[in-house]
């Protein structure tokens, strides 16, 4: 069955490849759409701007592939070979394995639109699987009300299995085969992406926006109740968005979003471990054993928080021409099923929430005729509260550390669906602890450059 599934995967990848051309040129428009392609760069929220006329249904197929090259080197502090921890994967100047998105939008009515999108390759997943979809309404005609209609020229609601919107860094991420629209090789190091079941309300008018949204938690959908561990319960999340985004000048616009995301029980949430499509720095700080399923989450930090959470992000965006100018502020705590006392011994007391806090500095200048160059700089830290040792019986121990990366890159698109991009790299861990010469990430460092080339379409 998987080598059917690997023959049908590379065969679909093949015939976009193909026909990429083709199918670029007939394009259809889609209503309140986000491009794939560079026009899509900048672009958070879809507007209300009525721009594309309404004349039937309409389909319209793309996709994102992403090959890269990496030559980075890693190490830790440990000096005894004989543990496991110190023997990291050897590295070594190579192309990781490419990745490819498939991009589905229908216009289903005037105002009504469908996205679904699928993962063809990733470094996690072996199969072609789905990554989620939404319906987005932006018109109810279709209610034959003049009142609902005059409601809704400022409201749009999004309903599915779909890409959360907290915060503004997931606009900039690359996500599987669709890395066109980062600068960056990565993401950030504590990286705020799930898809969950649910429902997001915006209400937009003269660059003020404001959405609220309630989901199911979880990264899938469930209807059994949880039996293990014991005491575990199911909530739902609630989070929400409040900005604004003005065009003030030719030459400047200014943004500036705070969102939050909150849930009060959780078996699995995974606001900051829901991407498992993979990083885009391969195997480094993993263990000689890692393979690409099993460890596709090099270089990012998860806090943990898997049973509740509540996360603040606030995102300034400053444009004035070529100069682009991005942040992420982030404070987030919260804790596992076991640290919140559930479990086979419930006579454990809760242990306090941790704490997970992020700042991340990217500024950019595009030039040359349509921007179609850029070069920048970004700057991430991280500190956390890590918890280890944690049992239905022990509180386990807890620890601080700090995580750090510098990038310098920049890129070039040869036209406006395909990118060549670069950057050097260099992230540091401080705070891991010997912990009997068994934790990799002590004294840890990673350094070196990747290239990537993308076209999304």
């Amino acid at each position: 069955m998987k080598t059917n599934v690997t023959k049908i995967k590379l065969l679909s990848i093949a015939m976009l490849m193909v026909f990429s051309s083709s199918v670029m040129a007939q394009q259809p428009a889609i209503q309140y759409f986000r491009p794939y392609d560079q026009r899509g760069i900048n672009v958070f929220e879809t507007t209300k701007e009525d721009t594309v006329g309404y004349d039937g249904l309409k389909l319209r197929v793309g996709a994102g592939f992403t090959q890269g090259y990496q030559n980075l080197k890693h190490s830790n502090g440990l000096t005894d070979t004989s543990v496991p921890a110190a023997n990291l994967y050897e590295l070594g100047g190579g192309f990781p394995l490419a990745q490819a998105n498939l991009n589905i939008d229908v216009q289903l009515y005037d105002g009504v639109r469908l996205n679904l999108v699928s993962y063809m390759s990733s470094h996690h997943h072996n199969e072609f699987w789905v990554k989620g979809g939404y319906l987005q309404v932006d018109k109810v005609t279709f209610l034959n009300s003049e009142f609902m209609d005059n409601l809704w020229k400022n409201l749009t609601l999004k309903v599915g299995h779909m890409e959360i919107n907290y915060g503004d860094a997931h606009f900039r991420r690359s996500d599987g085969g669709h890395t066109l629209q980062n600068p960056w090789i990565e993401n950030n190091i504590m990286d705020e992406f799930t898809t969950e079941i649910g429902a997001e309300l915006y209400w937009q008018k003269n660059g003020i926006i404001a959405m609220l949204a309630l989901t199911d938690g979880e990264i899938q959908g469930n209807v059994l109740a949880p039996a293990q561990p014991e005491g575990a319960k199911r909530k739902p999340s609630f989070y929400g968005k409040l900005g604004f985004d003005k065009q003030l000048q030719d030459n400047l616009r200014v943004r500036l979003t705070g969102s939050f995301y909150t849930t009060g029980s959780s078996v699995n949430n995974t606001i900051f471990g829901g991407d498992r499509t993979g990083s885009n720095y391969q195997f480094v700080m993993d263990p000689k054993t890692a393979t690409v399923t099993t460890a596709y989450t090099s270089g990012r930090f998860n806090p943990g928080f898997r049973d509740n959470v509540t996360t603040f992000m606030f995102n300034p965006f400053v444009k004035f021409s070529g100069l682009e100018v991005f942040g992420t502020i982030e404070f987030a705590k919260g804790k596992s099923q076991l640290e919140n006392g559930e479990g086979t011994n419930p006579a454990r007391a809760a242990i306090d929430d941790r704490k997970a806090d992020q700042i991340a500095a990217e500024a950019l200048y595009r030039f040359g005729k349509n921007e179609k160059f850029y070069f920048g700089g970004r700057y991430i830290t991280l500190n956390a509260t890590v918890a280890e040792g944690v049992t239905a019986a022990n509180a386990g121990i807890q620890y601080d550390v700090t995580i750090d990366r510098l990038s310098i890159g920049g890129g070039w698109f040869i036209t406006r669906n395909i990118l060549l991009k670069g950057e050097y790299v260099t992230q540091n861990y401080d705070g891991f602890p010997d912990a009997g010469a068994n934790n990799r990430f002590y004294q840890g460092k990673f350094n070196g450059f990747v290239i990537q080339g993308a076209i999304s379409f």
